[in-house]
Parts: structure tokens; sequence; C-alpha cells
């Protein structure tokens, strides 16, 4: 029975979490970096590997996005390599004092961060999604149970080998990273439910997944939902840094989460502005507004599924709105409460849009592919949340963490 092997392999994955968090961080880090080694003097195995996916996936149809995703080279594998290290350097949170206080009483009493256990990472394509999350979870003393894709399976079960080589000259429990190898639907379901095995589930793909999740997770889970990311150009814009913005949030990298789905512009500019837009939009397929459609030329006509959309690919929405509020107006009706961004030299108009656009990530004056746990100086992400509770944003290693609360007294007992 799948359900059998699989509590098996989470009950070995579960006994491994508890000899990670009572691990020494140095033990943890000379993993991580032994890993980031491992990696690359695997580089042909796992470059072979990956290209025998892509050989599968590109017969089995799968789209230019979906492949982009699935792709390694040295280069993107280097980065891996680059992205263990720099969680190696990181303060370990483990045992960080939240708060503290000593009690009328005398007691003392602290909250302090101490490990997950068990993280299940659910994810399709992206083999670099493994080593950053078991990075992750090894350095914040959690064990990272994962379960790819079938597109990925020779790319993601050459990354773990690795990784697993690393543990092991480590002297920690190599079950500590480990990979489900059926990938099929009913056993996706069942690691969504294995309740008291995993501690907290993430996933990281599209609707389908996020649709299975909701429907069949009984497993606590951090919602890694979708970038329906727009960019609002103010009237108080440079538009030469609003043109590089947009374009560089729309094509840098346009099969991920961070990047510009939408364009929202400013009336009083619109005429002089997306002109300008669209030619730095050369290849991307525009829907835009009747507003949008007087400006330019052969501009399909938007739907609200258009505005909805996540396009993960060369296309984006496009509407002219009346002011501030009209953009954060669009924003709150369609955006998914990822990354937002605004264009503007008004600074009372920036703080506003901080203040009232509910998002994840917000920024001014920069691009939405700064959203990014790299980026953003947590050495890697395991997801971005678009939910509220627990944790919000890039998921680095604090966000892989919970709270303990210890009190220490020296006999008192409650009147």
């Amino acid at each position: 029975m799948v359900t059998t092997d699989l509590e098996a392999l989470a009950q070995r994955v579960s006994v491994a979490a508890r000899s990670v968090a009572r691990s020494s961080s140095l033990a943890r880090d000379d993993a991580l970096r032994m890993g980031a080694e491992q990696v690359l003097v695997d580089a042909p195995a796992i470059l072979a590997s990956n290209v025998a996916d892509l050989e599968e996936a590109k017969a089995a149809g799968l789209g230019a996005t979906a492949l982009d995703r699935l792709r390694l080279d040295e280069r993107r594998l280097a980065s891996m390599a680059e992205a263990l290290r720099s969680v190696a350097a990181a303060a370990d949170p483990l045992g960080e004092v939240l708060e503290g206080s000593v009690r009328p009483n005398g007691l003392r009493v602290e909250r302090v961060r101490v490990p997950l256990g068990v993280v299940g990472i659910i994810y399709e394509n992206r083999p670099n999604v493994t080593s950053d999350a078991a990075g992750l979870c090894l350095k914040s003393g959690n064990a990272a149970f994962l379960r790819g894709s079938s597109s990925a399976l020779r790319t993601n079960r050459a990354i773990v080998t690795a990784l697993r080589r690393a543990l092991e000259k480590a002297d920690l429990p190599t079950d500590a990273i480990t990979l489900v190898e059926d990938t099929s639907h009913a056993t996706a379901v069942q690691f969504m439910r294995l309740r008291g095995l995993i501690d907290c589930l993430i996933p990281r793909g599209g609707p389908a997944l996020i649709s299975a999740l909701l429907e069949h997770a009984t497993v606590p889970y951090v919602l890694d939902g979708d970038g329906n990311c727009h960019v609002y150009v103010d009237a108080a814009a440079d538009l030469e840094m609003a043109i590089s913005i947009v374009a560089n949030a729309k094509l840098q990298r346009p099969g991920v989460c961070n990047a510009a789905e939408s364009l929202l512009v400013h009336r009083s500019i619109a005429a002089r502005f997306l002109p300008r837009a669209a030619a730095a939009l050369e290849g991307v397929e525009l829907y835009g507004c009747e507003r949008t459609r007087a400006i330019l030329e052969g501009v399909e006509a938007a739907t609200d599924e258009h505005f909805a959309t996540e396009f993960l690919s060369l296309a984006m929405s496009v509407a002219v709105v009346d002011d501030l509020d009209g953009a954060i107006e669009h924003i709150a009706r369609f955006g998914s409460g990822h990354s937002e961004a605004i264009v503007t030299a008004d600074m009372v108009a920036a703080d506003r849009f901080v203040r009232e656009v509910d998002a994840a990530a917000v920024l001014v004056n920069a691009s939405t592919r700064f959203i990014d746990g790299g980026e953003l100086g947590l050495g890697a992400e395991v997801g971005i949340s678009t939910q509220k509770l627990h944790a919000r944003g890039p998921m680095g290693l604090r966000e892989l963490t919970c709270a303990k609360w210890v009190v220490r007294g020296e006999g008192q007992v409650r009147e």
C-alpha cells in the first residue's frame, strides 16, 4: 500500500528531525558547506539527469515556461551551491530569545526559537527548490521531506543524493533530507494528509496544486499562492525609471511568481507612457482596458479574467486608472497578495501605497523581481507566503521556526 510505504518513510524522517534539532550549529553548517561542494562535484550526473528530464518533458508537451523552470545549467548549479554557502554563513536562528521578563513572583519567562520539526515541501518542476528547501530546513534544525514532480524526478534524485552524501560526512542522519520518489497523485494526497508526521507543509506550484492542497490537506500548511503582481506608474513617476522597472519586472524572468503580470498607469501620463512601455515590452501580448486600447492599437480587450490571471508567460494586463485610489482599488480587487510596486517621485503617494496595499511585499521605485529570499538577504527561500498567519512573504530561516515558552523558577507554586 502507498499509505504504509509513505508513512514508514515519514517515520524515518521524523526520527531524523529529532536528531537534527539537537545537533550543533557547527555540524549543520559543515553539512551545508559540504553539500555545496558535493553538488558541484556531482554536476555531471545532475546535469545529465536534468537533460533526460528535459527531453521527456519536451516529448510530453511541457510548455516553455515550465521547461525553463526545469532546466539546469552550470550557472544555475553554481547559484544553488552559493545559496547553500550563504545559508551556512547566516546566523543560527535556533535559541534566539524573542522576548523575556521576570514576573513579580520571580519566575523568569522567555520565548525562544525552536525548529518546526518535519517540513514537507510539495513542488513542481523547479529542481533548485530541492537544494534551497533542504538547506534552509537543515540550517533551522528541521528535516526536509520533499515531494517534487514527475517531470524533475531524475534531477531531484541526483541533487538529493549529493546532499545526503554531505549529511553522512557531517555525521548527521541522511533521512534529514528525503525525497518521495513516487510522484503519483495518490501519493501526493497521502503526503498532504500525514498529520502527526509532517509538522508544516509548504506547496510550491500552480493553481491545480493549491486546489488539491485546499481540498485534501490535513497537515498545517503555509500557502505559497499565486503571484499576480502589479506595477503602478503614478502621475509623478520618472518615466525612464518606470520603463526600466516595468520591463525588468515582466521580462527578466516571466515564468516566476514575482514577475509583474499587470501594469497600471495614471490617466494623466498614459498617452505619453504607454507607447514607450509597449515598445519596451516587445514580444509581450498585452490585454488592455478601453482607455489603454484607445492609446495602443491592436491590443486585445482585457476581461476580469485577464486582470486576475497570473500568466507566467509573455503576457500582461494593462489598465489606465484615474488616480492612486483607482490603483489601490484595482489591486485590492485583482491582486493575489504577493508583491505590488509603485513608481513615483511623490513620497506622500508612495507612503500611502505602502500603508494601504494589502500584500506580502510592497515596493517603491523597484522591480517586483526583488521579492526573493536571496535578494532580500535571507540566503535562500523555501517559498513566498501569501497568507497572513505564521509567515508572510519570502520564507527564510526564521520562518521555519516557531517559539517555545521557557519558564525558570525556584520552587514557585501557584496560589
